[in-house]
């Protein structure tokens, strides 16, 4: 039975258990698509990641990332777990600070940090939401402070910010619908708390509303939200906490630089070993 190196990884986190935990599957070449979807749903993780050779000029190794009913283009915290995976497995070295990440949305580019690593947002783009007026009342009754957008990073996240996020008590039906009408992944919230620093909470859907504990992309999304409010601008940089509200602990650190935006923070792995993957049985 072939095996591969295994690794799971806990992201946006020093502290092992407080983070966004990422499955990756190295040396994962010999692997079809229906297994990677098969060991997906297995792992019952929001994302598994697969690492391959790369197939095209400037990337270092190639990922393929499955959430438990599909493949994705991107997402944030994958792109992070893999390359800490990667690179303490000696897969890939930086070179001058930086690895190249093959995915299906292109080479995304990595920086490493004595922080931890960092992701540069590939591409995004943003539209004015359908049925804002109907979000107040679907996160509880909150004031709702400027624009709610429609943002893609990847996944499409509905966007907004609030006064306060730790009291927010989303009424299932309402916001789901608000979701489906803008056929996004999901509803990343966000509140300013300090100087350089904002708070953060993602609310989505599979059967049943769920929170994530620390979303890659959603903290992008916000980026994109601050740019274009004018809250941020070239050149800043601020600390997103998430998942405070669910007993995790994420720092998600973000930087614009060049107009480009920077999504980060540090990860650690807690299980490496492993993993049997049972051949096809013949048709």
């Amino acid at each position: 039975m072939p095996r591969h190196p295994f690794a799971q990884v806990d992201v946006f986190t020093t502290r092992p258990f407080r983070g966004n935990p990422l499955a990756v599957v190295l040396d994962a070449d010999g692997l079809g698509a229906d297994d990677m979807q098969r060991i997906a749903r297995w792992t019952n993780l929001s994302e598994t990641a697969f690492v391959l050779s790369p197939t095209v000029a400037g990337a270092d190794y190639q990922a393929r990332i499955f959430a438990q009913q599909e493949e994705l283009p991107f997402a944030g915290h994958p792109a992070l777990g893999t390359a800490h995976a990667v690179i303490e497995a000696g897969r890939a070295s930086p070179r001058n600070g930086r690895l190249g990440m093959q995915c299906l949305a292109g080479v995304v580019e990595l920086s490493v940090r004595d922080g931890g690593l960092a992701f540069r947002l590939p591409r995004h783009a943003t539209w004015a939401a359908v049925g804002a007026e109907r979000l107040a009342a679907a996160l509880g009754g909150v004031t709702i402070i400027g624009p709610t957008e429609t943002i893609d990073t990847g996944p499409h996240w509905l966007v907004a910010r609030v006064e306060d996020v730790a009291p927010l008590e989303p009424e299932a039906a309402g916001l789901r619908a608000l979701i489906d009408a803008n056929r996004t992944s999901g509803l990343t919230v966000y509140a300013e708390t300090g100087p350089g620093e904002i708070a953060v909470r993602t609310f989505f859907f599979t059967d049943r509303m769920a929170e994530d504990p620390i979303c890659g992309s959603g903290n992008a999304a916000v980026a994109v939200h601050r740019l274009r409010t004018g809250a941020i601008r070239n050149g800043d940089a601020y600390l997103a906490r998430q998942g405070q509200q669910i007993g995790r602990d994420g720092k998600v650190q973000v930087r614009i630089e060049a107009g480009d935006i920077h999504v980060g923070g540090p990860c650690v792995t807690c299980i490496r070993g492993d993993i049997e993957v049972p051949e096809a049985p013949p048709v």
